[in-house]
């Protein structure tokens, strides 16, 4: 087998226990073997400032490399507000920029939300699939995947305890995957 694909998945919430982060974490271990998902949080991505693009911050630098150097782009997000995350808007804006040379061009990007409760961050995909177009490759339309109700998905140690929401997971990551693979050739 070629060496797998590697995608960075985008945290888009800073809690330490976020239901996010434990999606994101079940997406990567459900990966298959084609695809390496590097789960990404954004705790140490400072806040975007054009004044500062002449010299930008190192932290900026690692971020937009390690998406450059990354096959596709997973954004993983609750729902705000009936928004993104602004620290998930704000690492989109560190990574797209500058102007004309967005690191998440020609990435091939999936999107997942999630919600304790009913609606599963519908409002925060929607929103990230209006803003990225412009900026990034292409945006995989189908499976959408949207999660609800994931407040009690997740043992003690992070473990998805829910089959139903495992087999929603393992059926979008291989979808992704065949996606980023299809946009790599």
């Amino acid at each position: 087998m070629a060496a797998p694909y590697n995608a960075v998945a985008i945290v888009g919430s800073l809690r330490k226990e976020s239901h996010t982060l434990k999606v994101a974490k079940a997406l990567a271990a459900a990966a298959p073997e084609s695809l390496k998902v590097d789960v990404v949080t954004l705790h140490d991505i400072s806040f975007f400032n054009q004044d500062l693009e002449g010299a930008p911050p190192a932290d900026w630098l690692a971020f937009r490399e390690k998406i450059r150097k990354s096959n596709g782009v997973l954004f993983v997000t609750p729902e705000y507000n009936r928004s993104i995350p602004g620290v998930l808007k704000n690492a989109i804006d560190v990574a797209s920029r500058p102007y004309g040379k967005s690191s998440f061009l020609d990435k091939p990007i999936g999107i997942v939300s999630n919600s304790p409760g009913v609606l599963g961050g519908v409002n925060a995909a929607m929103n990230l699939k209006q803003l990225l177009p412009g900026i990034t490759g292409p945006i995989m339309g189908q499976p959408e995947i949207y999660l609800v109700g994931v407040g009690d998905a997740f043992d003690g140690e992070g473990n998805c305890i829910k089959e139903p929401l495992q087999k929603v997971l393992k059926q979008y990551i291989d979808a992704y995957a065949a996606w980023v693979e299809k946009h790599n050739k």
